[in-house]
Order: C-alpha cells, then sequence, then structure tokens
C-alpha cells in the first residue's frame, strides 16, 4: 500500500519537473479567423476555427485584405507574476497589429497601401503586465496580407505562423536567433558580396580578356541589390508595382548568372546574349498586359523558365570543364551544383510541393554559394597572377638576353664593316705605293749609275713590298715565312762574310701567320741581322726556330763580340733594341737579349700564332 501511494506521488511529481520546462512557453495553434477589414476584431461575425500556421496561398488564395485572429489564452503557469511575458510570432506576412484584451499594444508598421512588409522578419511583442488577466486572456491579431494569386512567389502570400507565449527573455533568444539567421545574414552577405562584387568589376576593367570576372561581378551585386527584399522593410510602393519589379529583376540576375557560367567555360555567343536581354523586356511586358488575378501563374512560369536556364549553364559549364580535365572541376562542381539544388528546392516550395520555411535557402544558401565561387574566382586569378609575374620575369630576361645578343651582333657587324672599309683602304694604300712608289723606286734600281743610290732603292723597295704584304692582310704559311726569311738572312750574312747555321723544326708545318705578325716578325729578324753586321764583329751566326702549338719561337745567336760593357743596362738605347721589343709587345709576345763581351749576343723572340 505504501508502494502504490507513493507512486502516484512520484509520477506527478515528475510530471511538474517535466512539464515546467515546457510550460514556461505556450505555443497556440489553434484560433478563430474573421476575413474583415475593421479596426477591431468583428465580435458580431462568424468566426472560423483555424489552425495555425494558417497560410493564405492553401485557406484563402483569392482572399486580398485583412484577417482577424482571436486565440484565448492563460498566464503560463511556473511563470512569476513579475516576469515579463511576450509574444512571438515565427512569421507573419504582410503585416500585422497586436491587440491584448481590446488594447493595441503592437503594430508592424503600415497597415494600408504601400505595407510595411514583415514576410521574412520574426516579429516579437512584449505583453504589458497591466493588461494582463490570470485569467481568459484574449489575444487579437489583424494580418494585411495579399491573395497568392497577386504575387510573385508563395512566401509572400498573407500567413501567420503559429504564436507562442512565454517568458521574454527566453522568446528573446529565440527571436534574435531567427533575427540573426533570417535577416542580418542575409545583411552582412550583402556588403560582402557587394564589396566582393565591385572589385571584381575593377579586375575585369584592368584585364579586359576575362570576362567572366565582369557577368560575376555583375551578379554579385545584382544578387545583393535583390536582397533588400528580405530585410528592408518598407518599399514606397503598391503590392503590385513592388511584385512587378521584384520579379522583373530576377532577369537581369539570371541573365548575368548564365553568361558567367558560358564565359568562364570559354563559350561566348552573341545569340544566347541576345535573347537574355531580349528576356529582361518580355518579362515586365508580359507582367503588365497579362490580368492581375493571373500574376502568380504567369511570374512561377518565368522562374521556371529562368531557373532551367541556369541550371543547363551550369551543366554544360560542368560538361565542358570534365572533357578538360581542370583542376577546379570538384570544387567549382559542388558550389555550383549547390545552385542548382537550391534553385530547384526554391521552386519545389512556390509550387507547393514542400513546405515553406522560416529561413529560406534561396536567401541564406545562395549568398554563401556565391562568395564559394568567388573566393575560388580569386583563387584562380591569383594563380594566374603569379603565373604571369613569372612569365613577365622570364621575358624581361629573355628580353635582355635578346638585346644583348643585338647590341653583340651590332657591335660585331660594326666592327666588321669597319674591317671592310679598313681592308679595303688599306688594299688601295698598298696598290698605290706598288703602282706608283714601287715602280719609281725599281727605276731607280734599274737606272741609277751610284751604287749606293741603288742599294738603298733596292732596300726601300724591299721595305715597302714588305709593307705592301702587311697591307693586303693575306695569311701565309709558316713554312713560306720560314724559307724566305732564312734566304734573306743567308744572303745578307753572306754577303759579310758570316757563315749562318739555320735550323727549322723537323715537323711539318700546318701553322699560318697573319700579315701583321708576318711583317713585325720580318722587321724584328732584319733588325738582329743589321746589328750583327755592324756591331758584332761575328763570323758564325745561329738561327734556330721552334713551334709548340701555340707559340712561335725565334733565337738567333753570334759569335761577336756582344755589347760593350758601357752599354750594359741600358740595351735599349741603341742597336735598335727597343723597336724590336716594342715590336714583339705589339704582337703580345716578348723579345729577350742576352749578351756579355766576348761571348757574343743572343735574340730570342717568342711570340703567339
Amino acid at each position: 500500500m505504501r508502494i502504490r501511494a507513493v507512486l502516484p506521488i512520484l509520477a506527478l511529481w515528475l510530471w511538474l519537473a517535466v512539464g515546467d520546462s515546457q510550460a514556461a512557453v505556450l505555443t497556440i495553434t489553434s484560433a478563430q479567423s474573421v476575413q474583415s477589414d475593421a479596426a477591431h476584431f468583428p465580435a458580431e461575425a462568424a468566426a472560423v476555427p483555424t489552425a495555425l500556421p494558417d497560410e493564405w496561398s492553401r485557406s484563402r488564395p483569392d482572399h486580398d485584405g485583412s484577417v482577424w485572429y482571436r486565440a484565448r489564452f492563460e498566464r503560463p503557469a511556473g511563470i512569476g507574476d513579475d516576469e515579463l511575458l511576450a509574444l512571438y510570432i515565427e512569421r507573419v506576412c504582410t503585416n500585422l497589429e497586436v491587440h491584448l484584451n481590446g488594447h493595441r499594444i503592437y503594430s508592424g508598421g503600415h497597415m494600408q497601401e504601400p505595407l510595411t512588409r514583415n514576410c521574412y522578419r520574426p516579429q516579437l511583442v512584449s505583453l504589458p503586465a497591466a493588461l494582463l488577466s490570470p485569467l481568459g486572456n484574449v489575444l487579437d491579431i489583424q494580418v494585411r496580407g495579399s491573395a497568392l494569386k497577386h504575387v510573385a512567389v508563395r512566401t509572400r502570400a498573407g500567413s501567420l505562423s503559429a504564436l507562442r507565449i512565454g517568458p521574454a527573455s527566453e522568446l528573446g533568444a529565440m527571436y534574435a536567433q531567427r533575427e540573426f539567421w533570417g535577416i542580418t545574414t542575409v545583411q552582412i552577405a550583402s556588403v560582402t558580396l557587394i564589396a566582393l562584387g565591385g572589385f571584381l568589376l575593377v579586375l575585369s576593367w584592368i584585364n579586359r580578356k576575362e570576362r567572366y570576372l565582369k557577368y560575376f561581378g555583375a551578379l554579385l551585386i545584382g544578387w545583393s541589390l535583390l536582397s533588400l527584399r528580405v530585410w528592408w522593410p518598407n518599399w514606397p510602393l503598391e503590392t503590385r508595382s513592388f511584385e512587378l519589379l521584384v520579379c522583373s529583376a530576377f532577369a537581369p540576375v539570371v541573365g548575368v548568372a548564365v553568361q558567367f557560367f558560358l564565359s568562364y567555360a570559354g563559350v561566348r555567343s552573341p545569340r544566347i546574349a541576345g535573347a537574355l536581354l531580349l528576356q529582361c523586356v518580355l518579362i515586365p511586358a508580359s507582367l503588365l498586359a497579362l490580368d492581375a488575378d493571373h500574376f502568380f501563374l504567369l511570374a512561377n512560369a518565368w522562374f521556371a523558365l529562368m531557373s532551367a536556364e541556369l541550371i543547363a549553364s551550369i551543366v554544360y559549364y560542368l560538361r565542358i570543364v570534365w572533357k578538360r580535365r581542370r583542376v577546379d572541376f570538384w570544387p567549382m562542381g559542388l558550389t555550383a551544383g549547390g545552385m542548382g539544388v537550391v534553385v530547384v528546392l526554391e521552386l519545389t516550395v512556390q509550387y507547393g510541393w514542400l513546405p515553406m520555411h522560416a529561413v529560406q535557402p534561396l536567401n541564406f544558401a545562395l549568398p554563401v554559394l556565391l562568395l564559394g565561387i568567388g573566393s575560388r574566382l580569386l583563387q584562380v586569378f591569383g594563380r594566374a597572377l603569379q603565373a604571369a609575374e613569372i612569365n613577365r620575369a622570364q621575358l624581361e630576361i629573355r628580353v635582355r638576353e635578346a638585346t644583348a645578343e643585338i647590341e653583340s651582333n651590332f657591335a660585331q657587324m660594326s666592327a666588321l664593316r669597319v674591317e671592310q672599309v679598313t681592308e679595303k683602304e688599306r688594299k688601295r694604300i698598298a696598290a698605290d705605293l706598288h703602282d706608283d712608289l714601287g715602280a719609281k723606286l725599281l727605276t731607280i734600281v734599274h737606272t741609277s749609275e751610284s751604287e749606293r743610290i741603288s742599294t738603298l732603292a733596292r732596300e726601300a723597295l724591299e721595305e715597302m713590298r714588305l709593307s705592301v704584304r702587311g697591307l693586303t692582310g693575306k695569311p701565309v704559311q709558316l713554312a713560306d715565312a720560314l724559307a724566305d726569311w732564312r734566304a734573306e738572312v743567308v744572303s745578307r750574312l753572306g754577303q759579310a762574310n758570316i757563315e749562318v747555321d739555320w735550323r727549322n723544326p723537323p715537323d711539318d708545318l700546318q701553322q699560318k701567320l697573319s700579315a701583321r705578325v708576318l711583317v713585325q716578325t720580318t722587321r724584328i729578324l732584319r733588325e738582329a741581322v743589321s746589328n750583327i753586321i755592324k756591331h758584332s764583329g761575328a763570323s758564325h751566326c745561329k738561327v734556330r726556330t721552334s713551334v709548340d702549338g701555340v707559340h712561335f719561337g725565334l733565337l738567333v745567336q753570334d759569335n761577336g763580340n756582344g755589347i760593350p760593357m758601357e752599354l750594359d743596362g741600358k740595351l735599349d738605347r741603341g742597336h735598335g733594341m727597343s723597336s724590336m721589343k716594342h715590336r714583339a709587345k705589339q704582337l703580345s709576345g716578348q723579345c729577350l737579349v742576352e749578351s756579355g763581351p766576348g761571348y757574343g749576343t743572343v735574340i730570342r723572340l717568342t711570340i703567339p700564332l
């Protein structure tokens, strides 16, 4: 018995414990309704029991004007008398006024055209404690709305959600959450989309070839402007003008969206662009021309067509991207595919196939998807810009290299041109010397009666011929030069009764001497032979030539008296030594002289070939 007595008490305690947390908020799901434009609830009219939420698109699709709702409630149990109560209405369209026990306590704005449009806003109404009764409170709500046939979308037809009465603190948190997700997020997204869209438009103006940036920037700004219908309640337009404006504004937004996907896929079609422009004109024209009672049907037909256009452009874009196997298929596929899903869900709601939600996916999810696509575009553009910067740097390097090569080629061509002109002038001078001066010297050699004059003329003729040979610039075989030098040296020293021992390398000499090296070496050798004849008093002269691959060597040694002591250390001042060393230096070689009294003189000449 005791256990049986305790069980009901325990059950009552559990019911109260659970009930306290749920009884804090009273939910009203039924009311009495009357279609009337009266200033107060028409008590004399026949009220109809109505379930809440009440969607006019189903319960009264042809009604335009006001509907009064009356609900009775008791003060929720478990709430102190000093605690503030509030009424929370999750959704009402288009506007409302609230009366408590015969007193108007709240108005959502204009109840006459142009109406305040609160279709997307929750409502939180404080219930004054002075007007509340412990029992039998009467709540009258006047809702001003539009018939379904007179609006473009089902969510803007008249409606009233279930009513919740409870502590203001608790309902205030519900209101703040609903306000944030339904209104604040849309405002934040709109500002973000406008900033991103403006930035993309600037980028498209800088990079005219990236046309998709222009279309996407216009899409972001256009959708941000469309979002004003959600969070700006006081439009200075009557219902028909407002619905016409909003429905017509979708046409250019969808048009730039289609153009974006086609342009990003690398497709440019003037016919499609012209058809989209024509659609922007046909939509408002057809809505104006048609009877107002068919506004909803025609608007939804246009919405279905524009949705099909958008989904087709998304599918076509993804198909092109898949064929090209671009790396952005999956990220763009998920975001663009998400846009298509959101559009399809919105269509199902508009046609009544799915119930309406407090927060519409089109208003919340679509801006998030657009931001995702925008961030992807910026990422791709940043990578392209980085690649372009790398290419620009590489191009600058190539330009500098090409410029240096062109300058080098130009310098070489200029030097070649100068060399050609110089060579031509040398040949002209050589021809003049040979033809004019040579002929005259030869005449002196053969006609002069003086042996001295004839000898001087012959020497001058040889020097002239050597100069002419240098001016012509023709290289000669080293073997030929050695033969000429040997013949000349043997002849000259033989005339002075000096024995000559000349030896060349045993190898077959294939090297060549330039005309300049030939002339300067010949003059050095002649100067050395002249010194032996005039100053050495020698009876024997040894000449050795050598070739070690890159250098030519010449050694001339006599057995004469050598250079006197008083000239020791001053070899460059006489005997033609300075001219010999100077000529060797001009050939990037060297001429060394070794001598001592009684030991003869050794001249070592080394020049590069």
